[in-house]
């Protein structure tokens, strides 16, 4: 495997492409030097390593052995990344859970990937109250974790097992297709991938401070803990995203990388010019989710460069990276990594044709080896050896990548890509609702926003305010309808599904359920 090395800009002389021996390395030899940065609480890679040795003595407490799958709920903090570092080291398979999900969809979870163990914050206590089948493997982070006693502190080593590079990292659940959530299968290889793959696509350099509010419960979070491990470079971590407290943390943490998804960089420039100092230390914003029309008015405001990429999780995060700066594009694919658009009989696209993104590469397990217990969608990603990504786009005559929209019937909210089928089987269970369907319409932030038709049952009727409110406590918020349209009724195809290409979105004829949204949270 010595010769995909090359491929990568961390040149590490590892033949293996793996994460456990980068990781043991970096928390036994790189000492005092800074690891990441909390609320502006500096952790080392030493101290670091002495969190990680107690969590790992801890789970060991709790019966969790190698192989066993371990899901954490939990906010950005220390004892999470100490969570996190500890099952990567010892085997055991990480199942991100989104913090804002509820009830429904934990269940979906719990019962499709059966967890040993659950370790959650008190502040999700409602919606696991709901979860009979849970509380007998649920511990909560406090209790697990806490201040670690004196007598764990030294000469407390943290240890690795022996891991396949190819072995399940973590299992992470994406909502990329109408039908329920697919539980990605992430190997060891494809996170050392998605964290090389994020120095390329953030050009980031010796001495740079990484600005992270991404929460970790989702890759574009949990690739950029082992970032610090590869290059010299500090990760600056937040809570959250909050527009609010935005510049001030930048300036706080003199960070020079922005990553961005969905309408973060729209909400930036959107605050009052005072907000925003007028010399800054950000020489980066990279990511998805920049429309053309706010291209030049984001360079303009926020002055900086913009690095634009496409990816998904199933390949190792990244595939594209815009380095040339051309307005609109996702750029051209990273070095490892070949991209065909093909049309639906498999035949390649011409130039300037809208076609589906298919990804190959001769560096062995980039994508993923499967989903979790599903073998009909990991056929229909991976075929040939290649990954057909479901995404269309299309290529100018010089050779860039413009992404159009996603093949299947999702939508991209504020960085979160969206399952129509998981937002109509909550609201069809709502008494008054006979059918739903959900699609994504342009957004005045990001990507898009999501529009509900209603068919209520004969005789009854739910007024949108009441339906909108009753929805926030069984959906994500990202999961929530924007607008809603009643409809009399929807013509089906002969297996019942709505036709949702005969439904013509039109926003003056909708309830709007949030004309403003100032700040992501």
């Amino acid at each position: 495997m010595h010769r995909y090395t090359h491929y990568f800009p961390s040149r590490c002389g590892d033949d293996r492409l793996d994460v456990v021996s980068l990781l043991l390395k970096g928390l036994l030899e790189s000492s005092d030097r800074t690891l990441i940065v909390f609320n502006g609480r500096k952790t080392s890679f030493a101290e670091m390593a002495v969190r990680v040795a107690a969590m790992q003595k801890r789970l060991a407490a709790h019966g969790i052995r190698r192989g066993d799958r371990v899901a954490l709920m939990l906010e950005n903090g220390l004892d999470h990344m100490a969570l996190i570092y500890a099952l990567m080291l010892s085997g055991v398979v990480w199942v991100p859970v989104n913090t804002r999900l509820k009830a429904p969809g934990i269940s979906y979870l719990l019962g499709h990937c059966t967890p040993t163990l659950f370790i959650a914050q008190r502040s999700f206590a409602e919606p696991l109250a709901e979860l009979p089948e849970l509380q007998e493997r649920l511990a909560w982070l406090d209790e697990f974790a806490g201040d670690i006693p004196a007598d764990e502190q030294a000469p407390a080593r943290p240890f690795a097992a022996d891991i396949a590079p190819l072995e399940t990292l973590c299992l992470i659940y994406t909502s990329g297709t109408t039908g329920a959530p697919k539980g990605v299968v992430f190997t060891h290889r494809m996170m050392r991938i998605a964290s090389e793959g994020t120095l390329t696509v953030s050009d980031v350099r010796p001495g740079d401070r990484m600005f992270v509010w991404e929460p970790l419960c989702h890759i574009g979070g949990a690739q950029m803990l082992l970032v610090p491990f590869l290059q010299q470079t500090e990760l600056h971590i937040v809570e959250r995203f909050s527009s609010s407290k935005f510049w001030q943390q930048i300036e706080a943490a003199q960070a020079t990388h922005l990553h961005y998804l969905g309408g973060i960089l729209d909400i930036l420039t959107q605050l009052p010019p005072a907000a925003q100092p007028p010399h800054h230390t950000l020489r980066v914003a990279w990511g998805a989710g920049v429309s053309p029309r706010a291209w030049n008015g984001i360079l303009e405001r926020l002055k900086l460069s913009l690095r634009e990429c496409y990816g998904m999780t199933e390949g190792s995060s990244f595939t594209t990276v815009n380095t040339s700066g051309k307005v609109g594009s996702i750029g051209r694919a990273l070095p490892w990594l070949k991209v065909e658009l093909r049309n639906a009989d498999g035949t390649p696209t011409r130039v300037g044709e809208i076609g589906q993104v298919v990804v190959s590469s001769d560096v062995e397990g980039c994508f993923l080896p499967g989903y979790l217990d599903n073998p009909k969608a990991s056929a229909e990603a991976l075929q040939g050896g290649k990954l057909h990504t479901g995404d269309m786009a299309r290529m100018d005559e010089e050779g860039d990548l413009y992404f159009v929209g996603r093949k299947t019937d999702s939508m991209r909210v504020r960085g979160e890509n969206v399952s129509a089928w998981e937002i109509e089987r909550v609201f069809v269970m709502h008494p008054a609702v006979a059918a739903a369907a959900a699609v994504g319409v342009t957004g005045d932030i990001g990507e898009q926003e999501i529009m509900l038709y209603v068919q209520y049952k004969e005789g009854a009727e739910a007024s949108f305010p009441a339906l909108a409110e009753w929805a926030k406590s069984k959906l994500a918020s990202f999961q929530l309808p924007r607008y809603y349209v009643q409809a009399d009724g929807f013509e089906t195809t002969l297996s019942e599904r709505i036709k949702k290409h005969l439904l013509k979105p039109d926003l003056a004829a909708a309830w709007d359920s949030s004309p403003v949204r100032a700040e992501r949270r």
